[in-house]
């Protein structure tokens, strides 16, 4: 896991972690920059997970489950309970989606456990000069994947509440019909907030995490005495990794949850 500072090449620790933070981008700067890295790891990550659904799916068996098969029901289980214990009634939506949250979240969150050079490394044997390997670290999957939650939130307030009963909502609450202008104030600032605080919760817990591994890869050096300390805080980080990497994906499904929940209710049940 040494890195290139470490080992003597020509860059210094700052150019190094700047490298590792470069994604390997196309285009013309600012809104329309497409992060290949970040997408193909993404999708990647979701195909296995599709893929490896749909082997378990053509092989359960009710009888004798398997370990993958145990695994699958207890995520499934946990999952199911949190929905019950929030989320109010019915919507066969839910279920698959908060599943899907948590599985593919949980899996982009795990890239950060592989050691920080092994992938950066192997791509530059290919001509590939930038790799960030973590899609959760790039703030365009967070914000993407919260701005989604931020439509089936929207959607659901009109759908349930009706678009006169969510105009409501904004001119109402929180402060009654005598605060009209501070209610649309608080209220919008109320609705933005879910989908920044989703986005910016996930990236910069993800974030901070890559970053440690980058200033630990950072204790090696070209002796064998110098790679002791890499090696050690490495493994007691990345133990500790662990339980962030599930939390974030948890804290992701569980906000999802509460927010469609709170679009599930009308103006008199949220009184």
């Amino acid at each position: 896991m040494s890195s290139p500072a470490a080992e003597g090449n020509a860059l210094t620790s700052s150019e190094y972690i700047q490298h590792h933070l470069h994604n390997n981008s196309i285009g013309e700067g600012g809104f329309w920059v497409i992060n290949l890295d970040t997408m193909f790891y993404s999708w990647l990550l979701a195909a296995l997970m599709m893929f490896i659904a749909y082997k378990m799916g053509k092989s359960m068996n009710p009888d004798t489950p398997s370990g993958g098969q145990n695994v699958l029901e207890a995520v499934v289980e946990f999952v199911q309970s949190q929905i019950k214990s929030i989320f109010p009634g019915s919507n066969p939506l839910i279920g698959p989606l908060s599943l899907t949250i948590f599985v593919w979240v949980f899996l982009m969150n795990a890239m950060d456990l592989l050691p920080v050079d092994l992938l950066p490394e192997l791509g530059q044997l290919v001509g590939i000069n930038y790799m960030k390997v973590v899609p959760t670290t790039d703030l365009s999957t967070t914000f993407a994947l919260a701005l989604s939650v931020f439509a089936l939130i929207i959607y659901y307030n009109i759908k349930i509440k009706g678009p006169i009963g969510y105009l409501k909502m904004f001119l109402f609450h929180p402060f009654g019909k005598y605060m009209i202008p501070v209610n649309i104030i608080m209220t919008t600032i109320e609705e933005v907030a879910k989908p920044i605080s989703l986005g910016l919760r996930l990236f910069g817990n993800m974030f901070a995490g890559e970053l440690i591994f980058m200033l630990i890869a950072l204790l090696g050096g070209a002796s064998l005495l110098g790679l002791i300390p890499q090696v050690l805080f490495g493994s007691v980080w990345a133990i500790f990794h662990i339980m962030i990497v599930s939390l974030q994906a948890f804290i992701f499904m569980l906000l999802t949850i509460v927010y469609l929940a709170m679009a599930h209710q009308d103006m008199e049940e949220e009184h």
